[in-house]
């Protein structure tokens, strides 16, 4: 007779979730917008590290299709300058020639149907001649008006279907719609050709490895997993800061604002990994179903309440890393009297049992002192009896840095050495960096893998979207469609944002925690 312990049962879904590695199918990647930045700076360079840590599939090949007019080797020789940037690990030159071998360049306007036949043409031919069994990965690395003739020319040629056996996805970045109607509008042109099953919404967020870890560091510790409540836990920050402005997105940024562009998704996102429950299984649509949970529980906000709870603010001239910095209105292609916010800080309540009473503080700006994000649980603060009332005690607060520097920390209270009773709080530090003795993959590395695999859970589901955008929809409208909208909060370039940010915490006996 056997024994076995929960940690080695063959029907652990945790374990078995965790154990299981992506494994890449065969295929054929088509990146639509192939001569922009992100093929460039993240796409390739991230398939090309794939490849170097032997994960991409022996039949494997990348088709970029845009207008310009390119031969097959002078994109190559584009993309391996570039490439040697933004390599996380460099380019080995022998194994770059091996990869670039598979790249291939197709010319084409997005309107041409001509283009997609011969599109088509071309990947009938990559099957026949390395095995990629009719595989194929669309990559839309364009912007989201582009999106419907797109998609309606792969339809027209059949390109969406896939053959018997094989498969069929598209990937589709951010901006997911501008607000609730626009996102429903863009969710019907895509899954009016792939069906959601093959539609991978893609938040880079969601592939750094904090943000990854966020599951396993609440559902696999037992010295964490039974704090996570509002019983022990007092209020959570969700914080997000770039020293960069607008550069040269100001005409996107004026109909973006930072509400739309990073808090709807990104901060929302990581909102959601510390809020839901555990799922029933490492399943995508297990995870996500929990996930959604979350933004529907969610507390609409009044136009009161946006006034009372949502700081909105500007960033105006100012000093970062000693150098001068103009204000948002002087950017190049911005209203000199824009009302757009470049900051915005909100206090957001989650209407469940684990989180009744607990205030999730999101913030995001840009021009601020440093580039960081991170989410800070603040635990309540134990019973001082036992100690003076000179004595000091200050909670004990766990960070999950997402970026720049990837890890968690714990500050705990210790006595310091000495004859007296001096307590201060020490902090218990991980880092990915060190611990493991390796950097981390870039974020689009472990998506594009992911998609390869069919592995969703990474990526949004259109439900999750939509409701994140029924949320912030009612913000949106307090500011500009309400009789008394709030005022805009500026704050110099270099500082970490208004006053008012302060305010709406120091209310509540609180205050932000310095990243």
């Amino acid at each position: 007779m056997s024994t076995s312990t929960p940690t080695d049962h063959p029907t652990n879904p945790l374990r078995e979730g965790l154990s299981a590695r992506p494994t890449p199918q065969p295929c054929n990647v088509v990146i639509f917008g192939a001569s922009g930045d992100l093929t460039f700076r993240k796409l390739i360079p991230a398939l090309y590290n794939l490849g170097a840590d032997g994960d991409l599939p022996t039949a494997f090949n990348v088709i970029g299709f845009a207008r310009r007019e390119k031969t097959d080797e002078g994109f190559r020789k584009e993309l391996e300058e570039q490439a040697r940037k933004y390599s996380r690990q460099g380019i080995n030159d022998e194994l770059w020639a091996s990869f670039v071998s598979r790249i291939y360049y197709h010319a084409s306007t997005f309107e041409n149907l001509e283009g997609y036949k011969a599109l088509a043409a071309k990947l009938d031919a990559l099957d026949a001649s390395s095995g990629t069994k009719g595989n194929r990965l669309f990559y839309l690395s364009v912007a989201p008006s582009e999106f419907p003739v797109i998609l309606q020319k792969l339809a027209d040629v059949g390109l969406n279907t896939a053959k018997d056996g094989a498969w069929a996805r598209v990937i589709v970045e951010k901006p997911f719609g501008k607000d609730l109607p626009s996102a429903q509008a863009l969710n019907k042109v895509v899954n009016d050709v792939f069906s959601e099953k093959e539609t991978y919404r893609i938040d880079h967020y969601l592939g750094k490895e904090t943000a990854q870890n966020i599951m396993v560091l609440r559902f696999t510790n037992a010295i964490i997993e039974p704090l996570w409540n509002s019983r022990y836990i007092d209020h959570v920050q969700i914080s997000g800061a770039e020293p960069l402005g607008v550069e040269q997105r100001g005409p996107y940024y004026e109909t973006s604002g930072a509400l739309r562009d990073m808090i709807q998704n990104h901060l929302l996102q990581l909102l959601t990994l510390v809020a839901m429950e555990p799922p029933v299984e490492l399943t995508a649509d297990a995870i996500r179903d929990e996930k959604v949970k979350v933004f529907k529980s969610l507390r609409p906000m009044s136009p009161e309440e946006v006034a009372r709870d949502v700081v909105r603010g500007q960033y105006a001239a100012g000093a970062i890393g000693g150098k001068d910095v103009i204000a948002y209105r002087a950017e190049d292609r911005v209203n000199p009297e824009s009302m757009t916010e470049t900051y915005a800080a909100l206090k957001i309540h989650i209407d469940t049992w684990r989180w009744a009473g607990v205030p999730f503080y999101v913030r995001f700006g840009k021009r601020l002192a440093k580039g960081a994000t991170e989410i800070a649980i603040q635990f309540k603060n134990v019973p001082t009896v036992l100690f003076s009332r000179d004595v000091e005690i200050g909670p004990n607060v766990l960070v999950i840095r997402i970026q720049p520097d990837e890890g968690i920390s714990l500050r705990i209270q210790a006595k310091r050495p000495g004859t007296a009773l001096d307590i201060q709080p020490v902090k218990m530090d991980f880092a990915y960096g060190t611990s493991f003795g390796k950097a981390s993959p870039e974020a689009y590395e472990r998506l594009l893998l992911d998609a390869m695999a069919g592995d969703a859970t990474l990526f949004a589901r259109r439900d999750e979207v939509e409701n994140a955008w029924a949320f912030i929809d009612r913000i949106e409208n307090a500011w500009h469609h309400s009789d008394t909208p709030p005022p805009l909060a500026f704050y110099p370039a270099g500082s970490w944002g208004p006053k008012e940010a302060d305010d709406l915490l120091e209310r509540d006996g609180r205050a932000w925690r310095r990243m």
